[in-house]
């Protein structure tokens, strides 16, 4: 059987189960019994939309954003899930920066909580830079399912990738 990419890391006994609903063909009626249905969100705008309000509610004081959109270039396996980026420059005598969301656009056709997991994960890089204690608490007070949702994003890579698509 392929390799689990996305597993990687997670203990051998829980790397035998996905193996195993992979063997059944179960795996795709797991996630669909927890993630029923995919989100609403299809545009650039909102998506935009989406992350200010998730920003406003629990990041009000952080720098604003200047563009949210689904992105076709992010490579998951070699990337990222979703980007963020930084940009200062100089524009006459003034600083000016603004911030970036990339997110995979495998993400347009996906349940709402793991568009909502890979926001929050990327709208907490407004604070914290590094994945380190502080960045995940604040992934956790943002989304207290947040351990739960990145597993089973996971599982959902792991099914597009080995079975094809779910929804």
């Amino acid at each position: 059987m392929k390799e689990l990419t996305y597993l990687a890391g997670y203990p051998e006994q829980v790397c035998l189960q996905i193996r195993q609903l992979l063997h059944e063909g179960r795996l795709g009626e797991v996630l669909l019994k927890r993630h029923p249905a995919a989100h609403e969100i299809k545009t650039d705008r909102a998506l935009y939309d989406y992350t200010l309000d998730i920003k406003n509610q629990f990041l009000r004081k952080a720098a604003p954003l200047s563009k949210v959109v689904f992105d076709t270039r992010i490579n998951l396996t070699h990337q990222a899930l979703g980007l963020h980026s930084f940009v200062s420059r100089v524009q006459g005598g003034k600083l000016k920066a603004k911030s970036e969301i990339r997110i995979g656009a495998v993400f347009k056709i996906a349940p709402l909580a793991f568009l909502r997991m890979i926001v929050v994960h990327e709208l907490a890089h407004l604070k914290e830079k590094e994945h380190n204690k502080a960045f995940y608490n604040l992934c956790f007070h943002m989304e207290p399912a947040y351990p739960q949702l990145e597993f089973d994003v996971r599982l959902y890579l792991t099914h597009l990738e080995l079975c094809g698509p779910l929804y």
